[in-house]
């Protein structure tokens, strides 16, 4: 973080719409990671039962772990300067959003609108309100996401207008964009298989020059989850320095997979 951040970190400000102005760095490239806080009942609903609300927020808040500490290394990679946002919700002002904020060292700003596409189109609006030049958002169900997807959506933005990553159930887990396209955020059926395939429709109509970034595996179901789990039980075998799963992470699944086992 350089000084201006610094002292926004200081003075315990939030990098709401208002005060964004303040803590805008050096680069022309904004990362905007879309979290919500991990509170029970509130989030990972889609796998409950068989977790309990309990587990589904643990498991999410590893997630957002993961997605800040991969995406800064993967920053961290490329020539350019890039800052990284994380989109809080319910809001910044929220404990957990507070100690990564710190910790991390990302600004924060929150999610704001009544669905997904509201709040994907007001952060763009931030973001390009306060002069980048391109911006891209994440999602944090994409635990073992690889370095280089991060870093190839990053890259594209430079020559196309729209970068999508598809997920394998017809959604995308990040989008990115070098100006404000409202049209895409709108009449789209979020959490479906048609988001998609809409979203690139529309980009179509509109003209965008689009590229896509591979296909990944987003957690939002239970056969996401158990799918996630075989897949940590291969990654343990591998070498430590070529693991995809964080050690926390796959401990949470560990632990997981042996509740699931014994429930069933």
């Amino acid at each position: 973080m350089n000084d201006r951040a610094t002292k926004l970190s200081e003075g315990k400000q939030s990098t709401s719409p208002k005060s964004l102005h303040a803590s805008r760095l050096t680069s022309q490239t904004a990362l905007v990671i879309f979290a919500k806080a991990p509170i029970p009942g509130q989030v990972k609903t889609r796998l409950c039962p068989p977790l309990t609300p309990d587990e589904a927020a643990t498991l999410h808040g590893s997630f957002v772990l993961d997605t800040l500490e991969r995406s800064k290394i993967a920053v961290a990679k490329l020539k350019s300067p890039i800052d990284r946002y994380l989109a809080c919700a319910p809001s910044t002002t929220h404990v957990f959003f507070k100690i990564m904020e710190e910790r991390h060292g990302v600004n924060v700003i929150d999610q704001i609108g009544d669905d997904l596409g509201e709040r994907m189109n007001q952060a763009f609006e931030v973001i390009f309100s306060h002069e980048y030049h391109r911006a891209l958002i994440i999602g944090t169900d994409v635990p073992t996401l690889p370095l280089d997807h991060f870093q190839h959506a990053l890259v594209l933005l430079e020559n196309h207008d729209l970068v999508l990553g598809p997920a394998v159930d017809g959604g995308y887990y990040l989008i990115g964009l070098k100006r404000m396209a409202p049209e895409l955020f709108t009449g789209i059926p979020w959490s479906t298989d048609h988001v998609l395939k809409l979203t690139q429709e529309k980009a179509a109509s509109l003209e965008l020059k689009t590229a896509l970034v591979p296909s990944w595996r987003d957690v939002d179901t239970i056969a996401d989850l158990e799918a996630l789990i075989e897949a940590n039980v291969t990654d343990a075998k591998k070498p430590k320095n070529d693991r995809a799963f964080s050690s926390r992470t796959a401990g949470v699944l560990e632990m997981l997979a042996k509740r699931l086992r014994s429930r069933a």
